[in-house]
């Protein structure tokens, strides 16, 4: 029996461990700007009023993705959620704050 490989309107392409995505992963907490290059280059935007950080961009295959979750993880940043995107969703600008750790806002 063969698998369907067509998809309904609205619906996600199936997903390919080895493929490209794009990712929004929302962390607990504030990380400035200078921690995207160890994020692989993620844009980060920070929500000082929740406290969050939200790290959007395209990492090339599903062991690259559980790489940047091992790197949320060693920081000891509550992870909020992971939400596979389209890459046309990627934001261009950083939002600016002061500060250079990621302590909590």
């Amino acid at each position: 029996m063969k698998a369907q490989s067509s998809t309904r309107a609205g619906e996600n392409p199936p997903l390919r461990l080895s493929a490209p995505a794009a990712y929004r992963i929302s962390v607990q907490g504030c990380l400035d700007d200078h921690w995207a290059s160890w994020f692989d280059g993620m844009v980060l935007s920070r929500d000082e009023a929740l406290n969050t950080t939200t790290l959007v961009g395209t990492v090339p295959d599903q062991a690259a993705l559980h790489g940047l979750l091992i790197r949320v993880r060693d920081m000891g940043l509550p992870l909020l959620s992971v939400l596979r995107t389209e890459p046309s969703d990627t934001p261009v600008e950083h939002k600016e704050t002061e500060g250079d750790d990621y302590d909590y806002c």
